[in-house]
């Protein structure tokens, strides 16, 4: 489907960063324009272009776009679930104004395909939690949950009126090693990956038994290349799919890691995170995805924790 470059916005983040490496890799260097709204630390800035962009800003938008010629964003730009719970105004700024900045560009003919991240935050208490379905009840808690339910029904409602090709993927929690934890739910589990490779232990904020959905950072890029890529008529949800590939507790976790790292000790300390983890799906039910674009993660918890385990302990220096 790309014709012209790409622009990734929020490329400094969790998926952001790989996905920027990814796209640079299928397509070519100088085609995929990172940007942030800081000056990155890490090497994606040497990779390639690098644009210091606010995506909350509209006006700026159009001029990068025109100027690389863009035809195709991911806005990765968001303030995540535990951050927006400590400031619910910036966040819903941040969340929403730069989703209708990016869906206004699509509807201005400013570019011409757009994918934007929704999440697990949108299901609630009163959702099914087991197999959670691609259509049921949503009744999110968190400012993060219903900025995403919001964005959801606004890429539908600018598809449905005004024909823009915006395409969306329910993540779950994103388990990754090149990036530290950024103020999601989910991110204890790259926390813990650390902490067992540092200091042998990990306190956990979560009960024991706290189940949620999980990718590995591969699947999660993989699921959104192909969706990028499927064709348009393949295409039968324009909020945002349901995806999934492995579930676990953190004692789950704890018990795979000392598959590897026997010493490997987890405690608890649960805090008013546990009150986010319980509102959201215990399991995914992401067959649409699998019979729409043939959606099929590669990793479950045993190749993750493997995985984790292997890099990280190259990132510390400890092989």
């Amino acid at each position: 489907m790309k014709k012209g470059n790409i622009l990734i916005l929020g490329a400094l983040g969790q998926i952001g960063t790989e996905l920027t490496v990814a796209l640079r890799n299928r397509y070519s260097t100088h085609a995929v324009i990172a940007s942030d709204i800081y000056m990155p630390k890490n090497n994606i800035i040497d990779s390639g272009p690098f644009e210091l962009v606010d995506a909350t800003d509209y006006d700026q938008l159009v001029r990068v776009v025109s100027s690389h010629q863009i035809d195709t964003i991911y806005l990765l730009a968001a303030m995540l679930s535990v951050r927006a719970e400590s400031n619910p105004e910036k966040a819903w700024d941040l969340n929403m104004k730069s989703l209708m900045n990016v869906l206004n560009l699509a509807k201005n003919k400013h570019i011409k395909y757009l994918f934007w991240p929704s999440s697990i935050a949108v299901f609630g208490p009163k959702s099914p939690q087991q197999n959670t379905p691609q259509h049921t009840i949503m009744d999110p808690i968190t400012v993060y949950g219903i900025s995403k339910l919001a964005g959801e029904r606004w890429c539908k409602y600018y598809h449905t009126n005004y024909g823009v090709d915006v395409r969306s993927l329910r993540y779950p929690g994103i388990i990754s090693w090149q990036t530290q934890p950024g103020g999601g739910t989910t991110d204890y589990a790259v926390d813990c990956f650390h902490k067992a490779l540092t200091e042998a232990s990990f306190c956990c904020y979560l009960n024991f038994n706290t189940a949620l959905p999980m990718m590995y950072i591969d699947d999660a890029i993989d699921a959104t290349l192909q969706l990028m890529a499927a064709p348009t008529h393949k295409i039968s949800v324009r909020t945002s799919y349901n995806i999934s590939a492995m579930s676990f507790t953190p004692n789950e976790l704890a018990q795979s890691i000392q598959n590897h790292k026997p010493n490997f000790e987890i405690t608890y300390a649960v805090d008013s995170r546990q009150n986010i983890a319980d509102s959201w799906p215990n399991s995914i039910d992401d067959q649409l995805a699998r019979q729409d674009w043939n959606w099929q993660p590669k990793h479950d918890l045993s190749s993750t924790t493997k995985l984790m385990l292997e890099q990280l302990s190259k990132t510390h220096n400890m092989l």
